[in-house]
Protein backbone atom coordinates (compact mmCIF):
# COMPACT_ATOMS: atom_id res chain seq x y z
CA UNK A 1 0.00 0.00 0.00
CA UNK A 2 2.74 2.44 0.87
CA UNK A 3 4.48 1.90 -2.47
CA UNK A 4 1.14 2.51 -4.26
CA UNK A 5 0.19 5.78 -2.48
CA UNK A 6 3.63 7.38 -2.36
CA UNK A 7 3.87 7.99 -6.18
CA UNK A 8 0.27 9.23 -6.27
CA UNK A 9 0.99 11.68 -3.48
CA UNK A 10 4.07 12.90 -5.29
CA UNK A 11 2.09 13.31 -8.50
CA UNK A 12 -0.61 15.25 -6.70
CA UNK A 13 1.98 17.52 -5.14
CA UNK A 14 3.54 18.14 -8.53
CA UNK A 15 0.16 19.03 -10.06
CA UNK A 16 -0.54 21.47 -7.23
CA UNK A 17 2.87 23.02 -7.63
CA UNK A 18 2.35 23.50 -11.35
CA UNK A 19 -1.09 25.01 -10.73
CA UNK A 20 0.47 27.43 -8.25
CA UNK A 21 2.96 28.59 -10.88
CA UNK A 22 0.15 29.65 -13.20
CA UNK A 23 -0.74 32.85 -11.28
CA UNK A 24 -0.02 35.05 -8.31
CA UNK A 25 -0.50 34.11 -4.70
CA UNK A 26 -4.00 33.09 -3.75
CA UNK A 27 -5.92 35.37 -1.42
CA UNK A 28 -9.42 36.07 -0.19
CA UNK A 29 -10.06 38.57 -3.00
CA UNK A 30 -9.43 36.21 -5.92
CA UNK A 31 -10.57 32.65 -6.59
CA UNK A 32 -9.16 30.19 -9.07
CA UNK A 33 -12.10 30.78 -11.42
CA UNK A 34 -11.35 34.49 -11.58
CA UNK A 35 -14.39 35.37 -9.44
CA UNK A 36 -14.07 38.33 -7.09
CA UNK A 37 -14.68 37.52 -3.42
CA UNK A 38 -13.96 38.99 0.00
CA UNK A 39 -14.59 42.26 1.79
CA UNK A 40 -14.04 45.66 0.19
CA UNK A 41 -13.67 48.63 2.52
CA UNK A 42 -14.41 51.92 0.77
CA UNK A 43 -13.63 55.34 2.26
CA UNK A 44 -15.95 57.73 0.42
CA UNK A 45 -17.01 61.37 0.61
CA UNK A 46 -20.22 61.96 2.57
CA UNK A 47 -21.96 63.29 -0.55
CA UNK A 48 -21.63 59.81 -2.08
CA UNK A 49 -23.59 58.12 0.71
CA UNK A 50 -26.78 57.32 -1.17
CA UNK A 51 -25.29 56.53 -4.59
CA UNK A 52 -22.39 54.43 -3.27
CA UNK A 53 -24.68 52.52 -0.90
CA UNK A 54 -26.74 51.52 -3.93
CA UNK A 55 -23.61 50.72 -5.94
CA UNK A 56 -22.39 48.56 -3.06
CA UNK A 57 -25.59 46.51 -3.10
CA UNK A 58 -25.39 46.10 -6.86
CA UNK A 59 -21.72 45.13 -6.70
CA UNK A 60 -22.43 42.45 -4.11
CA UNK A 61 -25.25 41.07 -6.27
CA UNK A 62 -22.96 41.00 -9.31
CA UNK A 63 -20.16 39.34 -7.33
CA UNK A 64 -21.57 36.76 -4.89
CA UNK A 65 -19.19 36.25 -2.02
CA UNK A 66 -18.24 39.91 -1.73
CA UNK A 67 -19.17 42.36 1.01
CA UNK A 68 -18.75 46.12 0.61
CA UNK A 69 -18.26 48.19 3.75
CA UNK A 70 -18.30 51.99 3.68
CA UNK A 71 -16.79 54.72 5.78
CA UNK A 72 -18.48 57.97 4.73
CA UNK A 73 -17.23 61.35 5.91
CA UNK A 74 -15.52 64.57 4.97
CA UNK A 75 -12.83 63.88 2.38
CA UNK A 76 -10.18 65.73 4.38
CA UNK A 77 -10.86 63.58 7.47
CA UNK A 78 -10.87 60.39 5.39
CA UNK A 79 -7.54 61.30 3.78
CA UNK A 80 -6.04 61.85 7.22
CA UNK A 81 -7.37 58.51 8.45
CA UNK A 82 -5.85 56.70 5.45
CA UNK A 83 -2.51 58.46 5.91
CA UNK A 84 -2.58 57.44 9.57
CA UNK A 85 -2.85 53.79 8.57
CA UNK A 86 -6.58 53.06 8.65
CA UNK A 87 -7.22 49.80 6.72
CA UNK A 88 -9.06 50.56 3.49
CA UNK A 89 -9.17 49.29 -0.08
CA UNK A 90 -10.62 52.23 -2.03
CA UNK A 91 -10.74 56.01 -1.59
CA UNK A 92 -13.37 58.12 -3.35
CA UNK A 93 -12.80 61.81 -2.66
CA UNK A 94 -14.96 64.85 -3.32
CA UNK A 95 -11.90 66.76 -4.52
CA UNK A 96 -8.51 66.09 -6.15
CA UNK A 97 -6.83 68.00 -3.28
CA UNK A 98 -7.61 65.34 -0.69
CA UNK A 99 -6.74 62.54 -3.08
CA UNK A 100 -3.37 64.24 -3.66
CA UNK A 101 -2.73 64.23 0.10
CA UNK A 102 -3.03 60.44 0.12
CA UNK A 103 -1.06 60.05 -3.09
CA UNK A 104 1.79 62.26 -1.85
CA UNK A 105 2.01 60.09 1.26
CA UNK A 106 2.38 56.97 -0.90
CA UNK A 107 -1.08 55.66 -0.05
CA UNK A 108 -2.56 55.40 -3.55
CA UNK A 109 -2.11 52.07 -5.30
CA UNK A 110 -3.40 53.00 -8.74
CA UNK A 111 -3.85 56.07 -10.90
CA UNK A 112 -6.79 58.13 -9.57
CA UNK A 113 -9.62 58.50 -12.06
CA UNK A 114 -12.25 61.26 -12.03
CA UNK A 115 -15.63 59.51 -12.06
CA UNK A 116 -18.12 62.31 -11.31
CA UNK A 117 -18.63 66.04 -10.84
CA UNK A 118 -20.85 67.98 -8.50
CA UNK A 119 -22.08 71.54 -8.10
CA UNK A 120 -23.49 73.55 -5.23
CA UNK A 121 -27.03 74.64 -4.39
CA UNK A 122 -28.43 76.76 -1.60
CA UNK A 123 -30.48 74.47 0.62
CA UNK A 124 -33.46 76.17 2.26
CA UNK A 125 -36.55 75.09 4.15
CA UNK A 126 -39.47 73.92 2.01
CA UNK A 127 -41.19 76.85 0.36
CA UNK A 128 -38.14 79.09 0.90
CA UNK A 129 -39.75 81.14 3.71
CA UNK A 130 -36.82 83.57 3.81
CA UNK A 131 -37.11 84.23 0.05
CA UNK A 132 -33.45 83.43 -0.64
CA UNK A 133 -32.58 83.74 -4.32
CA UNK A 134 -28.83 84.47 -4.42
CA UNK A 135 -25.58 84.25 -2.49
CA UNK A 136 -26.00 87.89 -1.54
CA UNK A 137 -29.21 87.00 0.28
CA UNK A 138 -27.18 84.71 2.55
CA UNK A 139 -25.48 87.77 4.08
CA UNK A 140 -28.73 89.32 5.30
CA UNK A 141 -28.85 89.72 9.10
CA UNK A 142 -32.08 87.70 9.30
CA UNK A 143 -30.56 84.64 7.58
CA UNK A 144 -28.72 82.03 9.63
CA UNK A 145 -26.21 80.26 7.39
CA UNK A 146 -24.40 76.92 7.71
CA UNK A 147 -21.31 76.11 5.67
CA UNK A 148 -18.87 73.24 5.45
CA UNK A 149 -15.50 73.94 7.02
CA UNK A 150 -13.01 75.31 4.51
CA UNK A 151 -10.76 72.22 4.54
CA UNK A 152 -13.73 70.08 3.45
CA UNK A 153 -14.35 70.02 -0.33
CA UNK A 154 -17.85 71.50 -0.04
CA UNK A 155 -16.37 74.30 2.09
CA UNK A 156 -13.59 74.97 -0.40
CA UNK A 157 -16.16 75.08 -3.21
CA UNK A 158 -18.34 77.47 -1.20
CA UNK A 159 -15.37 79.78 -0.72
CA UNK A 160 -14.80 79.85 -4.49
CA UNK A 161 -18.45 80.61 -5.13
CA UNK A 162 -18.57 83.48 -2.64
CA UNK A 163 -15.37 84.94 -4.07
CA UNK A 164 -16.88 84.77 -7.57
CA UNK A 165 -19.94 86.63 -6.27
CA UNK A 166 -17.77 89.13 -4.36
CA UNK A 167 -19.74 88.29 -1.23
CA UNK A 168 -18.42 87.67 2.30
CA UNK A 169 -20.54 85.16 4.23
CA UNK A 170 -21.00 85.11 7.98
CA UNK A 171 -21.96 81.53 8.84
CA UNK A 172 -23.25 80.70 12.30
CA UNK A 173 -21.71 77.21 12.09
CA UNK A 174 -19.02 75.37 10.15
CA UNK A 175 -19.53 71.62 9.78
CA UNK A 176 -17.08 68.82 9.00
CA UNK A 177 -19.02 67.28 6.11
CA UNK A 178 -21.84 68.14 3.75
CA UNK A 179 -24.43 65.89 5.41
CA UNK A 180 -23.94 67.57 8.78
CA UNK A 181 -24.26 70.96 7.09
CA UNK A 182 -27.51 70.00 5.38
CA UNK A 183 -28.92 68.53 8.59
CA UNK A 184 -28.81 72.00 10.15
CA UNK A 185 -31.40 73.13 7.58
CA UNK A 186 -33.53 70.02 8.01
CA UNK A 187 -33.64 70.53 11.79
CA UNK A 188 -34.49 74.23 11.43
CA UNK A 189 -31.31 75.30 13.21
CA UNK A 190 -30.33 77.49 10.24
CA UNK A 191 -32.22 79.09 7.38
CA UNK A 192 -29.85 78.09 4.60
CA UNK A 193 -26.75 76.06 3.79
CA UNK A 194 -24.47 75.77 0.80
CA UNK A 195 -24.31 72.08 -0.11
CA UNK A 196 -24.15 69.87 -3.20
CA UNK A 197 -27.20 69.62 -5.40
CA UNK A 198 -27.01 65.82 -5.04
CA UNK A 199 -27.51 66.14 -1.29
CA UNK A 200 -30.54 68.37 -1.75
CA UNK A 201 -31.99 65.80 -4.17
CA UNK A 202 -31.29 62.98 -1.70
CA UNK A 203 -33.67 64.55 0.84
CA UNK A 204 -36.54 63.80 -1.59
CA UNK A 205 -38.30 67.11 -1.03
CA UNK A 206 -37.54 67.67 2.65
CA UNK A 207 -35.64 70.82 1.68
CA UNK A 208 -35.65 73.01 -1.42
CA UNK A 209 -32.65 73.83 -3.55
CA UNK A 210 -31.93 77.28 -4.97
CA UNK A 211 -29.66 77.54 -8.01
CA UNK A 212 -27.23 80.43 -8.34
CA UNK A 213 -25.00 81.52 -11.20
CA UNK A 214 -21.69 81.34 -9.34
CA UNK A 215 -22.08 77.57 -8.85
CA UNK A 216 -20.49 77.17 -12.27
CA UNK A 217 -17.30 78.69 -10.83
CA UNK A 218 -17.03 76.01 -8.13
CA UNK A 219 -17.44 72.59 -9.74
CA UNK A 220 -15.95 69.70 -7.75
CA UNK A 221 -14.28 66.75 -9.49
CA UNK A 222 -14.51 63.39 -7.70
CA UNK A 223 -11.49 61.05 -8.10
CA UNK A 224 -11.42 57.38 -7.08
CA UNK A 225 -8.44 55.04 -6.61
CA UNK A 226 -7.39 51.77 -5.06
CA UNK A 227 -5.06 52.09 -2.09
CA UNK A 228 -1.49 50.87 -1.85
CA UNK A 229 -2.10 48.86 1.33
CA UNK A 230 -5.47 47.48 0.19
CA UNK A 231 -6.09 44.22 2.08
CA UNK A 232 -8.18 42.94 -0.85
CA UNK A 233 -6.58 44.47 -3.93
CA UNK A 234 -8.41 42.42 -6.57
CA UNK A 235 -11.82 43.19 -5.10
CA UNK A 236 -10.81 46.84 -4.75
CA UNK A 237 -9.95 47.04 -8.44
CA UNK A 238 -13.23 45.34 -9.31
CA UNK A 239 -15.22 47.86 -7.25
CA UNK A 240 -13.46 50.81 -8.90
CA UNK A 241 -14.19 49.27 -12.31
CA UNK A 242 -17.84 48.92 -11.33
CA UNK A 243 -18.09 52.59 -10.33
CA UNK A 244 -16.60 53.53 -13.73
CA UNK A 245 -18.91 51.14 -15.63
CA UNK A 246 -22.15 52.12 -17.41
CA UNK A 247 -24.05 50.76 -14.39
CA UNK A 248 -22.07 53.03 -12.10
CA UNK A 249 -22.60 56.06 -14.33
CA UNK A 250 -26.33 55.36 -14.41
CA UNK A 251 -26.61 55.33 -10.60
CA UNK A 252 -24.48 58.45 -10.21
CA UNK A 253 -26.33 60.30 -12.96
CA UNK A 254 -29.69 59.51 -11.40
CA UNK A 255 -28.40 60.93 -8.11
CA UNK A 256 -27.58 64.20 -9.87
CA UNK A 257 -23.84 63.84 -10.39
CA UNK A 258 -22.40 65.14 -13.63
CA UNK A 259 -20.18 63.11 -15.93
CA UNK A 260 -16.45 63.85 -15.76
Amino acid sequence: MSRTWRPLAALAAAVLALAGCGGGPAGPSNSGSGAVTGDVTVFAAASLTESFTELGRRFEAAHPGTSVKFNFGGSSALAQQINNGAPADVFASASPTNMKQVRDAGGVGGQPVTFARNTLQIAVARGDPKHIASLADLTRPDVRLALCAEQVPCGAAAKQAFQAANVTPKPVTLEQDVKATLTKVQLGEVDAALVYRTDVAATKGKVDGVDFAEAAKAVNDYPIATLARAPHAAAARAFVDYVLSPQGREVLGRAGFGAP
